[in-house]
């Protein structure tokens, strides 16, 4: 039911209500309302347990198990969330001068240095407002510095086949083409295949290590050798980081650039469409082409750094600083692990995963890779039930809703027919994963025995199968107040 069906001609919820309207005289008379807004009338009893009942709908880390591969959807701890709403942070305008914010200066340039760290890195910006403009940023930086250099003939960024969609889209936002690489038959890039493309023409590449098919690349220093003697830089998408967290530096791989999804890694709210933070960091000859603003240090004093002070900065690329309550989880989140708790990160993630990988295993379903250990995350096919039942990946992942979780990410890397990408992450529980595989094994029997089961499926969620082809099409989001409803 909408609240607006709830609406009743004089009922109020006192607590949401100014106690006395605002009086507005320099408001122009055609400016103002010529009526009441069409708002629910309604007391507050019902707007509380309207709103509770839509969250109690939700699927969510907080209620479910949600082993969406590639997404890190790893539980956020609440002190990120109280500490960052500390008065102090809260009230401070983003227009202050520097000596008003130093206790969030200071933190966001220990933060600048905690991923500097974790990544290997020479220097690192919070700028970016999200995943998609990191990698928008370390696009843009690789272009800055080959134009800098008058090397204006790389117009060609390599992307493997097995690449996020956002790869190919912020380097053709860029000004770039791309060019994809396939991925060999053991998982790795084709080495051959890239040697093949490298050239004159080539900026650079975008990789993700692990890739997303939960397969870290072992043959990783001979890309970057062959990337960088073909006089190419190398971009790394974050993505994935949390499965190396504290073991394995980007930079010491060889990536020139790299951007790291606070969202995922550093367990900062996730989904509902932001907000995101994306920082970036890079290697020294990218530094002068961070974006701005960065915090320095001097002595005991931190300060922005803008353009007057970074004139070869690829230049803003959000409003003030960035997305700070998102930075500051993230700062929180860091420091209450600290440097061995990244590492317990990476093992448990990769742990989950490959214990996952191998109880799936041997209840029969089938590894995309057999053979191959898994990062955080890894590719199972389900070709063969589909081949045997008639019942796609897509049924599987609507019924999983029916018995409580969540689907893993279906039909992703695309060069994997009928597949689920699977991460468990480190938050969960053996308890909890044993329970998933129960699942997936009374699945699999329901799609032998009762196949249009799962072709209705999900029968217990509050909303039925919808037709997601004509919800993309003709979405429907805002009411319209019917004749007698103003």
């Amino acid at each position: 039911m909408l609240i607006q069906d709830q609406s009743r001609p004089g009922r109020r919820a006192g607590a949401q209500a100014p106690l006395t309207p605002a009086a507005t005289p320099e408001l122009p008379a055609h400016l103002r309302r010529k009526r009441r807004p069409a708002l629910p009338e309604v007391s507050e009893l019902q707007v509380v347990r309207h709103y509770t009942r839509l969250s109690q709908r939700n699927f969510s880390i907080d209620t479910h198990f949600y082993p969406l591969g590639s997404c890190t959807m790893k539980y956020n701890p609440r002190a990120g969330n109280s500490l960052a709403s500390l008065p102090g942070f809260l009230g401070r305008h983003p227009l202050a001068p520097d000596s008003h914010g130093q206790g969030i200066l200071a933190c966001l340039y220990e933060l600048q240095e905690m991923l500097k760290a974790v990544c290997g890195m020479h220097a690192v910006s919070l700028a970016p407002a999200a995943g998609a403009q990191g990698e928008f940023a370390g696009v843009a930086m690789i272009r800055a510095y080959h134009r800098a250099r008058g090397d204006d003939a790389r117009m060609e960024i390599l992307i493997p086949d097995a690449a996020h969609g956002t790869n190919p889209a912020s380097a053709v936002m860029c000004g770039y083409q791309v060019r994809e690489i396939p991925t060999g038959a053991d998982g790795d890039l084709d080495l051959a295949a890239l040697r093949a493309a490298l050239g004159p023409r080539t900026a650079g590449i975008m990789l993700t290590n692990p890739s997303t098919l939960g397969l870290f690349d072992r043959k990783i220093r001979e890309i970057a050798a062959a990337v960088h003697d073909a006089g190419g830089l190398l971009y790394y998408d974050g993505a994935n980081l949390n499965a190396i967290l504290g073991k394995v530096r980007p930079g010491d791989m060889g990536f020139d650039v790299i951007h790291v999804n606070l969202h995922k890694t550093f367990a900062t709210p996730h989904g509902g469409g932001g907000p995101g933070a994306g920082p970036v960091g890079v290697s020294e000859r990218l530094e002068p082409y961070l974006p701005v603003p960065l915090v320095t240090r001097d002595g005991a004093d931190y300060a922005w750094l803008d353009e007057d002070a970074r004139p070869r900065s690829i230049g803003r690329l959000t409003a003030f600083g960035g997305n700070m309550g998102v930075l500051l989880r993230a700062y929180v989140y860091a420091r209450m692990l600290g440097a061995t708790g990244m590492q317990r990160v990476a093992e448990f993630a990769t742990l989950n995963a490959n214990y996952l990988l191998a109880r799936l295993t041997a209840a029969g379903f089938e590894p995309a890779y057999r053979g191959r250990r898994a990062g955080h995350e890894f590719v199972v096919t389900l070709r063969q039930e589909a081949k045997a039942s008639g019942v796609g990946t897509m049924d599987f992942a609507k019924r999983l809703l029916d018995y409580g979780f969540h689907a893993p990410t279906t039909y992703f890397p695309l060069l994997v027919p009928e597949c689920l990408l699977i991460e468990p992450t480190e938050s969960e529980t053996q308890e909890e994963l044993d329970g998933f595989v129960a699942a997936l094994e009374q699945i699999r029997t329901e799609a032998r025995e009762q196949p249009e089961l799962l072709r209705n499926a999900p029968h217990r969620t509050p909303v039925r199968r919808l037709d997601e082809v004509h919800a993309a099409r003709h979405p429907d989001l805002a009411w319209t107040p019917t004749a007698g409803d103003d």
